[in-house]
């Protein structure tokens, strides 16, 4: 009896260590898919800042995430890579970009894969001004109007 008893115990304390030891790498995989820094993980507009800054570089399709317009600005503290949301919007908007242009951006740093990347949620150049995000930092996308000469004719008769 006393035998068994023991036996059970044994199986106890062995079941709670093997129970206790396979929690554990669950725990760590909940910490490790956590964002880096997660104030920066969802757009938050008090956190916007304003870069105004010379155009060095454009491109309507960025070749890395988030995919889409990317403008490299020249500014005191360097080079920022900024992504400018749908470049069906911008092109609807007849919003060209140059380089050497002046732009003024209303944006912030959100995390972005394995590092930040600078969203704007509104993008400037001289008086055209285009937002580009929601003020949740969602990306705008553009619809197309419809056939106006389409809409005329289905019109009734008065």
């Amino acid at each position: 009896m006393e035998k068994s008893m023991r036996t059970a115990a044994l199986l106890g304390f062995v079941s709670f260590v093997v129970m206790g030891l396979s929690c554990r790498p669950s725990a760590a995989q909940e910490k490790s898919s956590a964002p880096a820094s997660p104030n920066l993980a969802a757009y938050d507009l008090s956190r916007e800042v304003t870069l105004v800054a010379v155009v060095q570089a454009y491109s309507s399709s960025g070749q890395l995430p988030p995919h889409g317009p990317h403008v490299i600005l020249r500014t005191a503290s360097g080079l920022v890579d900024v992504h400018l949301g749908n470049a069906s919007l911008l092109a609807a908007n007849h919003f060209t970009i140059q380089s050497g242009d002046t732009l003024r951006i209303i944006g912030e740093n959100l995390a972005s894969g394995s590092g930040t990347q600078f969203v704007a949620r509104v993008v400037q150049k001289g008086t055209q001004a285009l937002i580009v995000r929601t003020s949740r930092g969602i990306p705008l996308s553009y619809m197309a109007p419809r056939d106006p000469a389409a809409a005329k004719s289905q019109g009734g008769v008065l």
